[in-house]
């Protein structure tokens, strides 16, 4: 299996006709196994939808500036920084113009004057506008800012002409971007520039957090699996938390249906041991955050789907998965100095997770009571509210019922009072 994290494009899309084509290269960027996110500027709306680009990006796309919304959940600059390259396509004349110019009155330009990544620009235009002076000026500044550019090629327009000015196959754009992802893609600062934030405010600055995050499926033959109701919200929400103050954090993640943290790097991962193998693959790390609900037993998959038949259901005989948390947690040299654990119950919440903190030999245990009826109203599986008890060798900390959000941000502060 391999644990590589996927590299994360931000497409933005331009108003032009070949606008259409956006959706092709996303597609073909996801079934290469990378992430896409998309701004789309004001006038690539007259194109193509957001429902019908969301769709194919399984991700929220972005397009208003001012957003308090969009703001409140990642911030323009974060998410021009969070991508490993930025893609225009297509970039029209007017956008190109703006870019060359260093305007940021729109998401789209905002976030390409804000980004520390390389940009890769797919033009599309009229021939006479790709050729007249004012464009071939802005391409010359910004190829001399290093961006790089893959066409336009000659074809017919959706004008009517025949000439140099359209754009570039999806399969020709989504090669040239993975010929960039194979370098550094991170820009340096210009010279004088400062990039440090004040110590005190990101308390984990300069940390490696590790976290698991949702569930794992078991697999019982090509189709069934055995998995548990967990969504990855806590998990998710702790990593974000995480990134926030400061931290370099590791995302490994079961199968979730949930949009991904900005500002980490995400291990995708199915079975219980395939997120062994990536925690470890992940170390060292200062911080160690189990939060995923790993299941504790598997069987041997059947290589064909399990059929009906006279002889009644199968035996499935389980066998235990590996102990993620008490793995990590033994005495070794990679142990991270703080390992944190979680235990989901349905009784006796307090009574089991001592027995659990002890058994497991973490740091802090996080329980919490995840029955329909318990602690939460409405229950806690993916809904947005939880009510925890952070378990320590000090003894029990209850807190009060609230957000999933606010619970990471509480636990992040604890975690870096801990450490100092």
């Amino acid at each position: 299996m391999s644990v590589a994290a996927p590299k994360r494009i931000l497409l933005i899309v331009g108003g032009g006709i070949a606008a259409y084509k956006a959706l092709d290269l996303c597609r073909l960027l996801k079934r290469r196994g990378h992430l896409v996110r998309a701004i789309m500027t004001p006038s690539a709306s007259k194109f193509v939808t957001p429902l019908s680009l969301g769709s194919v990006t399984g991700d929220k796309v972005y397009g208003e500036l001012f957003s308090l919304t969009d703001e409140a959940e990642m911030g323009h600059i974060e998410l021009s920084r969070d991508a490993d390259l930025l893609a225009v396509v297509p970039a029209t004349a007017n956008l190109m113009a703006r870019m060359a110019n260093g305007l940021a009155d729109d998401l789209a330009t905002t976030a390409l004057l804000a980004t520390d990544k390389k940009i890769l620009v797919a033009p599309a235009m009229n021939l006479r506008m790709w050729a007249h002076p004012a464009t071939r000026r802005n391409v010359e500044r910004l190829k001399a800012d290093g961006v790089t550019f893959v066409g336009p090629r000659t074809g017919s327009m959706a004008c009517g002409e025949f000439g140099e000015g359209r754009l570039a196959e999806p399969p020709e754009i989504a090669d040239a971007i993975e010929a960039m992802l194979k370098t550094d893609t991170t820009l340096p600062l210009p010279p004088g520039a400062m990039a440090a934030t004040p110590s005190g405010d990101r308390p984990l600055s300069g940390k490696h957090v590790l976290v698991t995050s949702g569930p794992t499926h078991e697999p019982i033959d090509p189709v069934r699996y055995i998995a548990n109701r967990s969504s990855g919200r806590q998990g998710h929400a702790i990593a974000a938390a995480a990134a926030s103050a400061g931290a370099r954090v590791t995302l490994v993640s079961g199968p979730v249906a949930i949009t991904d943290p900005l500002g980490v790097t995400i291990v995708r991962v199915e079975s219980a041991r395939d997120m062994m193998e990536a925690v470890q693959a992940a170390l060292p790390a200062d911080v160690f955050v189990s939060a995923a609900a790993v299941a504790d037993w598997r069987v041997e998959a059947a290589g064909q789907k399990l059929k009906k038949g006279p002889k009644g259901p199968p035996a499935l005989t389980l066998t235990e998965n590996p102990d993620i948390l008490r793995t990590i947690a033994t005495k070794g040299p990679k142990r991270p100095r703080l390992v944190v654990g979680f235990a989901a119950e349905t009784q006796d919440v307090l009574a089991n997770g001592q027995a659990k903190r002890e058994r497991k030999g973490c740091d802090l245990l996080v329980a919490n009571d995840v029955s329909p009826t318990g602690e939460t109203p409405g229950g806690v599986f993916g809904q947005d509210r939880n009510t925890v008890h952070v378990i320590s060798a000090k003894g029990i900390d209850t807190w009060p019922t609230m957000a999933k959000e606010a619970i990471a941000e509480k636990l992040v502060g604890l975690i870096a009072k801990t450490l100092d």
